[in-house]
């Protein structure tokens, strides 16, 4: 009996034993381990400052090179409107701004299509609705066949260079679709339409495209204030300025 109750307190001794070998062991692997946890939540905490710190620096200069971006394509626009402009000579000039003088001056609406007669030669000038729709610089049939009659009358008589200029009025290109296609807005659009209405004559086959500039000005000449839907309408236009041949 008394080796039982013996052995069995020796047994109880070594559970505990055990036991407490356990717990102690388990103490020091969860210290560990909360250590470890600690030290790595550090380096997390400090590189997602870094990462934040590199994305700001990133962003930074990405906004940078946008504004720098878009100083050059203002400065290449501004370049090539200057070199299609020094193509125009500067009578040609001075007859179309005392034209558009007069204009301003008009009373009542202009027709569609309006020709007028210069000393160095003659001006068709034509409103944007018959030629395109809002926004667009594809020739419609109205427009298309108004620019074949044109054609014809031009190529009658002898003539010299003629000049295709698109306008627009002061109005900023709003329209999402517009935008994607003409992302600089009215200076864009308005050149575009230029080159429409110049490959329409040049296809007319009555017109070679030796004789045939063209260029855009958007809003920045127009021929009344833009502070009614009447002048804004004299405003979206495309000019065909059929100068006289040399000699």
């Amino acid at each position: 009996m008394n080796k039982h109750i013996r052995g069995g307190k020796r047994l109880a001794g070594a559970t505990t034993l055990l036991i407490a070998t356990g717990l102690f062991s388990s103490c020091e692997s969860t210290e560990a381990f909360g250590v470890v946890s600690m030290h790595q939540y550090d380096e997390a905490v400090a590189s997602a400052k870094q990462s934040q710190t590199d994305l700001f620096d990133i962003d930074t200069n990405y906004r940078q090179l946008q504004l720098d971006y878009a100083d050059l394509q203002a400065q290449m626009r501004d370049e090539g409107m200057r070199q299609l402009s020094v193509n125009l000579t500067d009578a040609a000039y001075d007859k179309l701004n005392e034209l558009e003088g007069q204009l301003s001056q008009l009373n009542g609406p202009m027709k569609d299509v309006e020709k007028f007669e210069l000393s160095g030669g003659y001006l068709y000038m034509i409103q944007d609705r018959l030629l395109f729709e809002s926004g667009k610089a594809d020739l419609g049939p109205d427009g298309t066949k108004a620019l074949m009659e044109i054609s014809k009358e031009i190529a009658a008589q002898p003539h010299g260079t003629i000049w295709v200029r698109g306008h627009t009025d002061s109005d900023p290109v709003k329209k999402p679709a517009t935008l994607e296609r003409f992302p600089h807005g009215n200076l864009q659009l308005s050149a575009a339409r230029a080159v429409a209405v110049g490959a329409m004559l040049v296809d007319s086959k009555s017109i070679k495209s030796s004789s045939v500039r063209v260029m855009g000005f958007g809003p920045h000449e127009p021929v009344a204030t833009n502070d009614t839907a009447g002048n804004k309408r004299m405003n979206r236009r495309v000019e065909i300025y059929v100068s006289n041949p040399e000699g």
